[in-house]
């Protein structure tokens, strides 16, 4: 099993940037085809679908950014105490967002925390439950499977946004904090790469 994952990361690093991003956005766009198949079946009808969404500002910004501002720091935390190797994707999220501007970056972590969001906790949990979509959730994570330490925070970021899912009745707010999550990891892997260029007399194309 560790090994065909392996075979999956390798052929993934052979992509190109372009190949890679096209990827991405083509797992997001199914990610909402499927979430809006099943929302179809599973929901009772449209006012029900509606609503898991509630525009309340307040509740989205307190508990979707508190949320975040945790995860994020635990994530900074975990960088200074563990081997790099330990959290190492393989470098799939330094291409990704490395040489991206900040409105492609905000466009991407967008676009990935709305569709993740609106099928794992809209949808999956609604009806499922929170073990049921964090463990489909951690497993479509492929990459991390060989990677114990990445499992385990996969696997816990998705509980903590489904408990507060559970607690709000709003996929708005975990929408946000899943938003802001991955919105300032990916401009942490962009300055970096921005440093680092700079300081070895590179360019930043």
């Amino acid at each position: 099993m560790i090994k065909l994952f392996q075979n999956q990361q390798e052929l993934v690093k052979q992509l190109t940037e372009k190949e890679l991003l096209l990827h991405l956005f083509l797992t997001q766009v199914l990610c909402l085809i499927i979430s809006m198949i099943l929302a179809y079946f599973l929901f009772d009808d449209l006012s029900s679908f509606l609503s898991i969404w509630e525009l309340d500002w307040q509740e989205i910004l307190l508990f979707g950014g508190l949320t975040a501002l945790l995860i994020i720091l635990v994530d900074f935390w975990m960088m200074k105490i563990f081997p790099f190797e330990w959290l190492d994707d393989g470098g799939i999220n330094e291409r990704i967002f490395q040489k991206r501007t900040i409105p492609e970056i905000f466009v991407l972590t967008f676009l990935i925390s709305f569709s993740e969001e609106l099928l794992f906790r809209g949808v999956l949990q609604t009806h499922f439950g929170i073990v049921i979509s964090s463990i489909i959730f951690a497993i479509l994570h492929f990459r991390y499977l060989s990677k114990w330490l990445l499992l385990i925070m996969v696997t816990a970021i998705s509980f903590i946004l489904g408990f507060v899912y559970e607690w709000t009745g709003n996929l708005w707010t975990t929408i946000f904090s899943h938003f802001l999550i991955d919105f300032v990891l990916a401009l942490y892997i962009r300055f970096q790469y921005i440093f680092s260029t700079k300081k070895g007399g590179g360019s930043d194309q």
